[in-house]
């Protein structure tokens, strides 16, 4: 046996029973009335549920490539089965059992297991819960000591009725099973070591026989063995059609319960991978081992058979350590339904059926609807149960799919077009981004967003794009000539490998950016903390490990030895500066400094910036020296300000270092004036003579002046404007060319009428 095998390969045998023999017993005692209660939803013969639990222990256990999963008959299944016994009878549910399994087994040798969780999660949510509201709307007439409909309206329609004309009787007994499994989760966890299921049918059949309650039993009709037969069919359908007649409804059937059982077993497969920490699930084996247990099931006539969460949690919850666990519950069952039929005889229907409405109502999941309503797919939740409760269950999956799918195209397609101007509504300048997948489906907002840009206006098109197709590169260079033409102008600037231009030369390819540019998505994260103001550095943390980490290691990884960065940055400590991003630079290539101003101090009182330069020069032998300076900088604010009580706070005492930027700036330096040509605001022009001082302290710098004259060490100032998120190189004499930042001339190529290498190393 491969159960026995693999539990003497991993360790004594008697160490892993000492284990699984006791979770054995706890699962045969939540497994047992589950079946009764399913064979009973499912309009089944009661044999034939004990017979798919005792064959679902035993050979799914046996063959399966789960250590811990338990599978029987599952809730999940209870509506197609009940169907297809409606309307073909139980012998041919046997026989499609047989055929599921057949096609299971051929699943799981194709290896085309893990095909069947491309289904999406909020389907099959949706899909359980509709599973479960079907089922309660059923039981809850058997528990009012009435019988259930065909389908779930007439049930739903009959439910007024039914209440008015309820069986007291049924309906203590089905209560008291109900009430005790609401309230066990409450109760001490040495008393919950009892499976609470055992519990509450024990309790409801005791109840029932001493008050002398008039309930109705279940009946097993004969010996246990007796029921194991092949199935025999008839010469016509119960309902007197000719088999031939019903062909396409039996090919449907049993794809539809492959196909459920499949993803229903995978799916708890991977739901207790989370629950423990031994071997994780081989999917295609464990395809094959559910394949196999419902072929040998319908020989023997039983129902179909799935992994199920109950009782695979409840394994895992008893100390289960190898699949031997699965096997024994399956003895047990086997052993108890042989032996001890009369007491399976006492147990009230009405008590199997408020087990089985608890069942259902577990299957609407709280924090399923949420995550449904939170991730936008509230409306695939909501279409999915209707159809499932309402139709059928392969409908019900279909129309959810298909709705999944579409909004899964709308998202796709729906790429962001954002239009603005910079610096206000009236002004010449506009920027336009674009990102995503960039097809024809985006071609009405996008020729609309481009019609909404004024005439004459200078445009900076963003395109930050995965796929670009011929007809939006069309689209959008028509626009860029007739723009022109008329006295405007576009500069575009393409941030990944789809180009405009590479549209007309070939199919179409989907492309991704060469180098993680903000690793984690922080513009949601920033809408994230305003929607949410208590939100603390650990969830952002969080969201780094959620969405930045496995991106960050691939790039970092072997940068652990030691650091080798090719610049000393020092800029100043403003939250919009991004050195890494504006110089695009990866991890490990720059040595950051940053203080209130960008200033290199002079006072040999405070010696950090030099401690860090010193080690950047001497320890790590950078070959550039780079100081940033910004607009809109709150440092050169304040020192614009000029307030007398500021310089006994600790932050006039450190801007006494910019006291040479402030006088320059007063006594017209070149850069002043440069900035002020091109229409900077007072605030940035000292910014930008700050930027030029510090320059030339660097560069004077005891440390550094040897190496920078030896030409070992370039020193280089820049200015990042925020508001247009350019940069540009200043020199002592002033700002360079800002009608040509550094990211619009080739990488290595000097600005017009200078010879002197790009200010930021490439």
């Amino acid at each position: 046996m491969n159960a026995l095998v693999e539990t003497a390969k991993s360790g004594p045998l008697l160490k892993n029973l000492r284990h699984d023999v006791p979770a054995s017993l706890v699962v045969f005692l939540v497994a047992l009335p589950l079946s009764l209660g399913i064979a009973i939803a499912s309009g089944a013969p009661l044999a034939a549920g004990l017979i798919a639990a005792v064959v679902g222990g035993i050979v799914a256990g046996t063959f399966g490539g789960s250590s811990v999963q338990v599978s029987g008959p599952a809730a999940g299944l209870t509506v197609v089965v009940a169907g297809l016994i409606d309307d073909l009878g139980f012998p041919m549910l046997c026989l499609m059992t047989i055929g599921a399994g057949a096609l299971q087994i051929a699943f799981g040798l194709s290896r085309l297991a893990r095909a069947a969780l491309a289904i999406a999660p909020v389907v099959v949510h949706a899909m359980l819960a509709g599973i479960g509201i079907t089922i309660i709307l059923q039981q809850i007439h058997v528990l009012m000591g009435g019988s259930s409909h065909s389908s779930a309206w007439q049930n739903l329609v009959a439910l007024p009725s039914g209440i008015l004309h309820h069986e007291l009787h049924e309906v203590i007994t089905g209560a008291t099973v109900i009430a005790i499994l609401l309230v066990w989760s409450r109760l001490p966890a040495k008393i919950r070591m009892i499976p609470a299921p055992l519990v509450a049918i024990v309790a409801a059949t005791a109840l029932a026989i001493a008050a002398g309650l008039d309930t109705d039993r279940i009946s097993l009709s004969g010996n246990f063995f007796d029921a194991l037969n092949l199935p025999h069919l008839s010469g016509a359908t119960p309902k007197g059609k000719p088999w031939l007649d019903e062909t396409e409804d039996i090919v449907i059937g049993v794809l539809t319960i492959a196909l459920i059982a499949s993803v229903e077993s995978l799916l708890c497969a991977v739901g207790v991978d989370k629950l423990h920490n031994g071997p994780r699930t081989n999917f295609d084996k464990e395809i094959i081992g559910q394949g196999t247990a419902n072929v040998v099931s319908g020989l023997l006539g039983g129902l179909p058979i799935t992994g199920v969460i109950v009782r695979s949690s409840a394994n895992v919850a008893a100390g289960a350590r190898t699949r031997m666990s699965a096997v024994l519950h399956g003895v047990w069952i086997l052993l108890f339904a042989s032996l001890f039929t009369d007491l399976v005889e006492l147990i009230p229907k009405a008590a199997l059926a408020g087990l089985l409405i608890v069942v259902g109502a577990q299957l609407i999941k709280l924090a399923h609807i949420k995550l449904a309503w939170r991730t936008g797919n509230f409306a695939v939740y909501a279409v999915t149960i209707l159809s499932v409760v309402f139709l059928n269950l392969l409908e019900g999956v279909l129309i959810g799919l298909a709705v999944a799918i579409g909004f899964l195209l709308i998202r796709v397609t729906r790429a962001p077009v954002a239009v603005q101007p910079i610096g206000g509504e009236h002004s010449k300048q506009w920027r336009i981004d674009i990102d995503g997948t960039l097809s024809f489906l985006l071609l009405p907002r996008l020729t609309k967003a481009l019609a909404s840009v004024p005439q004459g206006t200078e445009v900076t098109l963003n395109l930050n794009a995965d796929y670009i197709d011929d007809s939006v590169s069309e689209t959008i260079e028509d626009w860029q000539r007739t723009h022109e033409a008329r006295g405007g102008v576009v500069v575009i600037v393409e941030t990944t490998g789809a180009k405009l231009q590479n549209a007309h030369a070939s199919p179409p390819k989907r492309h991704f950016a060469s180098a993680p540019i903000g690793l984690v998505p922080w513009r949601s994260t920033r809408a994230n903390h305003e929607n949410n103001g208590d939100a603390s550095i650990l969830d952002r943390v969080d969201e780094y490990h959620r969405n930045g980490s496995a991106v960050l290691h691939q790039h970092i990884a072997g940068l652990g030895g030691a650091q080798d960065p090719y610049a000393l940055f020092l800029t100043c400590a403003d939250s919009r500066i991004l050195p890494n991003v504006i110089t695009a630079s990866g991890p490990g290539d720059l040595y950051t400094v940053r203080n209130f101003g960008n200033l290199v101090p002079t006072d040999p009182v405070d010696r950090s910036v030099d401690a860090a330069i010193e080690f950047a020069a001497a320890q790590l032998g950078v070959r550039s020296v780079v100081i940033c300076g910004h607009s809109s900088c709150a440092a050169m604010k304040v020192l614009l300000d000029d307030n007398p009580g500021q310089s006994a706070t600790p932050m006039g005492q450190w801007l006494q270092y910019a006291g040479e930027s402030l006088a320059a700036y007063r006594d017209h330096h070149p850069a002043r004036a440069s900035a002020q040509a091109n229409g900077y605001s007072e605030i940035d022009q000292l910014s930008i003579v700050n930027v030029a001082i510090q320059l030339e302290r660097l560069t004077r710098h005891p440390i550094l002046a040897t190496a920078v004259t030896a030409g070992d060490v370039q020193v280089v100032g820049i200015f990042f404007d925020i508001a247009t998120t350019r940069v540009y190189e200043v020199t002592p004499r002033g700002i360079v060319c800002p009608e040509e930042p550094l990211a619009t001339r080739p990488a290595g190529e000097p600005p017009a009428g200078r010879t002197h290498r790009s200010a930021v190393p490439h």
